[in-house]
């Protein structure tokens, strides 16, 4: 288990199984994750969420955008209460069905999380100091949302696949910001974006 110093308490992976268990049952009824990664969970989904959190500034409120099944949002907010992180996170996801499971998740892990029903573009500003989306959008429309959402301060962390870089190029043309790219540990050709000072060019 990938955790931003190492392993996971037992604790927390007792909430990790919990939250897996959560996933299992409610995607026979809505498409949180897709059937076939179900039996992958661990792999792809849950260790590539944890992943991100070894490359977030500690921070005051946290916002992940799309957050459907719960990746990597509720996973975040599982490690950040493992070392005693005052963070508040928002999660903001426009299906309501996704919502209803979002907010069992919080309450039965009792998480420091509120969900937020509705589009990302139709929402007053975040002011996010970390802001997170994963398998949402191109990069350049994440930027768009980011613009939005994060504060000038902020660090926004996006892990995108094998394409990452023409996805870099394709954003570049309409945005300027600093970014990292950090290897992904799930995915020998994937990335985690590491991004700051977004503006529009």
């Amino acid at each position: 288990m990938i955790g931003s110093d190492g392993d996971v308490s037992r604790e927390t992976l007792n909430k990790l199984q919990h939250f897996a268990g959560l996933v299992e049952k409610w995607t026979v009824k809505i498409n949180l994750v897709s059937k076939a990664s179900v039996s992958e969970l661990w792999d792809r989904h849950i260790q590539d969420s944890i992943q991100l959190y070894a490359h977030a500034p500690n921070a005051a409120h946290w916002v992940d955008l799309g957050s459907g099944g719960g990746f990597p949002a509720i996973i975040l907010a599982l490690m950040a209460e493992q070392e005693g992180r005052d963070t508040r996170f928002t999660l903001v996801e426009s299906d309501q069905r996704k919502c209803v499971f979002l907010r069992t998740a919080i309450r039965e892990l009792s998480l420091s999380a509120s969900v937020v029903n509705d589009r990302i573009e139709s929402i007053e500003p975040l002011s996010a100091d970390v802001l997170s989306a994963r398998a949402l959008a191109d990069l350049s429309t994440l930027m768009g949302f980011a613009s939005l959402h994060m504060s000038p301060s902020g660090t926004a962390l996006f892990p995108k696949g094998e394409n990452w870089r023409e996805e870099h190029n394709a954003a570049n043309l309409k945005w300027a910001y600093t970014y990292e790219a950090i290897p992904s540990k799930t995915n020998s050709s994937a990335a985690i974006l590491k991004i700051k000072e977004i503006n529009h060019v």
